[in-house]
């Protein structure tokens, strides 16, 4: 087996000493080439170079964020599960919500022994993915295609995320606590949060209007918080196509409401209420806003977008589990 590992030497969780024992039991039992990334996107230029190639597998060692870069690397010339090499992850960043959702452990140890018995039991699975991109018609319209694991949010959600990246860049670790702090800062700086500006229109049916808040879930749990999962959309699967979270109000008493709701969600019940709109199973979408707002996919935050067109692709990727 020809496989390319693809390491973030900055991951959250994972040590230099760690990477190299993880490499020592991978090249054990394959034909292994272990590359450190050296600079943003580079995981993404390893991909599309192992698809290229035609290796059999890809192993993503790091957070979503590599693991995003991976998958649009391996997916630059569009989906074919059955020529793509194989996607495997080893989670060594702060929540890694794509690997927890596939049903692995959370430790790299763990994860590496589980990957290593899925190869030998030749178990894997094909995913579904989201893909967002720029509008027809729209100013956006040049931005590229990009494909995302688990979620994409535009609005509030991206603007928390965004927050997060400026406290990362300023020398702050990535933890739970700073996440909470930068969600309540932008909650009381939200200019739209009683007027949303998003409006969400699909094919055969009304636009929704006034939208503040709108999450994208390509799979479920949304997130973690610790070890706690949060579902923002409980029927997410990776075997459907896209579900949506949308709230059209962030009142404080809506805001005390809904989060309770998420903190307490579970794989049966997620948020509900009037404020709220859920959606399952969206094959094609398009968010409008009336202002530029903040856009994130799987955790990155991308800049501000007018418009963003989803696409839901059913079958996209294989990825060993």
């Amino acid at each position: 087996m020809r496989a390319l590992l693809v390491a973030n030497p900055a991951a959250t969780t994972t040590s230099a000493r760690t990477r190299d024992v993880l490499i020592h039991a991978l090249a054990s039992e394959m034909k292994l080439e272990a590359v450190t990334t050296e600079y943003r996107g580079h995981a993404r230029d390893l991909g599309r170079k192992a698809a290229h190639e035609g290796l059999d597998l890809v192993v993503a060692l790091g957070g979503d964020g590599t693991v995003n870069e991976v998958v649009n690397g391996l997916l630059h010339s569009g989906p074919d599960p059955d020529r793509l090499p194989r996607l495997a992850v080893v989670p060594g960043g702060s929540t890694n919500v794509f690997a927890r959702a596939l049903g692995l452990p959370n430790d790299a140890v763990e994860a590496t022994g589980a990957l290593l018995d899925a190869l030998r039991e030749e178990r894997e699975r094909t995913v579904g993915l989201g893909l967002a991109a720029g509008t027809p018609g729209t100013e956006d319209e040049s931005v590229p295609a990009r494909w995302f694991t688990f979620c994409a949010g535009f609005g509030f959600d991206a603007g928390v995320v965004g927050r997060v990246e400026q406290q990362r860049e300023r020398g702050k670790r990535s933890t739970h606590a700073l996440y909470v702090r930068q969600l309540m800062r932008q909650f009381w700086e939200e200019p739209n949060r009683r007027h949303g500006t998003v409006t969400l229109e699909r094919p055969g049916a009304d636009p929704v209007t006034g939208l503040v808040l709108s999450i994208v879930c390509n799979t479920s749990p949304w997130t973690y918080l610790g070890n706690r999962p949060l579902y923002a959309s409980p029927e997410a699967s990776f075997d459907t196509a896209l579900d949506v979270l949308a709230l059209n109000r962030l009142s404080t008493p809506a805001v005390a409401r809904y989060a309770t709701q998420l903190l307490t969600s579970t794989p049966e019940r997620g948020p509900q209420g009037k404020h709220a709109v859920s959606l399952h199973d969206l094959t094609d979408f398009t968010l409008h806003s009336k202002v530029p707002l903040p856009f994130q996919m799987d955790g990155d935050h991308l800049g501000l977008r007018t418009s963003v067109r989803f696409t839901g692709v059913r079958r996209a990727l294989r990825v060993i589990v």
